[in-house]
């Protein structure tokens, strides 16, 4: 896979760290060696996983003209603050459609990431009910903008397509690179899985790599079945792109579903356990709607001896930790 040939912006000049986690892994047991790919710390305004994708989604973006950009997400959206971020940084305008996924949750004066979208300068919101056709939302967006003249780039929820995957096919090469470096081998790979950008891209990396390294997603709101069919329809086109010759199985896809609680963004008491001991035990926060349920799976399965006893488990940290102030009363 030569990605070198794929437009991007460079937002990603280093790799992110891997990191043991040993004081985590004693508190489940001691029996798992739990590592952590802190892409928490990752560019753009509080971090995250979607600086990776939008690296590849924006340099499309900036190649095709635009001067705007118009995406979507849940009312505390982790991407959307990224988005806005970078959008900043290049000199776009950036409109956000906000789906209100759980009703009456959207407050214009909520802090976490609600707050920092007020404080980047965000062009506008609208806030749409749950279930909305997402992408026809913003497609009336960009309609309006370009009767003013405007020339809109719609990037999809989570950036999740072809485009934005592409970074996650880097982020495995460079997991890759970086456990070479080390010396350290990886018997299993845990990573959250929601919008499907970032597990497709991490399998297609994997795989293409003939890496050898199972990956796991633990879903934060679809089923197991919905899920699994979600992320391999993105890998299946995102390797025709990246160019991975060999057909990827679909068993290479597994996704586990019991850590979502009553649904999305609702927090649980698995996902408050596994925030807090991580926290308690390592100083790093994870956020309450993607790592901390995913986390919350996570331990689960080493509880439950999911993984050989002296196992080495990668788990791929998304960051979003400032989503966690709009929830401190939960903690």
């Amino acid at each position: 896979m030569n990605l070198a040939k794929f437009s991007r912006r460079g937002y990603v000049t280093t790799p992110t760290p891997i990191e043991a986690l040993p004081a985590f892994s004693k508190a489940l047991g001691g029996k798992v060696n739990i590592f952590i790919k802190r892409d928490d710390l990752l560019p753009g305004c509080a971090g995250g996983n979607k600086t990776r994708k939008l690296d590849f989604c924006i340099a499309d973006a900036l190649d095709n003209g635009a001067d705007t950009v118009i995406t979507c997400g849940a009312v505390q959206s982790n991407h959307c603050r990224l988005t806005l971020s970078w959008a900043v940084k290049e000199g776009l305008d950036c409109h956000l459609v906000l789906e209100e996924r759980v009703k009456g949750s959207y407050s214009p004066e909520a802090s976490g990431n609600n707050f920092l979208f007020q404080l980047m300068g965000v062009k506008s919101i609208t806030v749409v009910p749950g279930g909305s056709n997402m992408l026809a939302e913003m497609q009336t967006v960009a309609d309006a903008l370009k009767a003013k003249g405007k020339t809109p780039y719609i990037i999809p929820g989570g950036a999740s397509n072809t485009i934005g995957a592409t970074g996650y096919v880097a982020c495995a090469q460079e997991t890759l690179q970086q456990l070479f470096d080390m010396g350290l081998k990886i018997d299993h790979m845990v990573v959250p899985s929601g919008s499907a950008g970032t597990h497709a891209g991490i399998v297609v990396g994997m795989q293409g790599n003939n890496a050898g390294i199972p990956v796991s997603g633990i879903n934060v709101s679809r089923t197991k079945a919905d899920q699994e069919n979600l992320v391999y329809k993105l890998v299946e086109a995102t390797a025709e792109r990246v160019g991975v010759a060999t057909p990827i199985a679909k068993e290479a896809v597994e996704c586990f579903d019991g850590y979502v609680g009553p649904g999305y963004s609702l927090p649980t008491d698995s996902m408050v356990e596994a925030v807090k001991l991580l926290a308690s035990t390592e100083a790093i926060l994870l956020d309450p709607v993607y790592s901390g349920k995913a986390m919350a799976g996570l331990v689960d399965l080493v509880r439950k001896g999911h993984f050989p006893e002296g196992s080495n488990v990668l788990f791929l940290h998304t960051g979003g930790s400032p989503a966690l102030y709009a929830y401190q009363k939960v903690f």
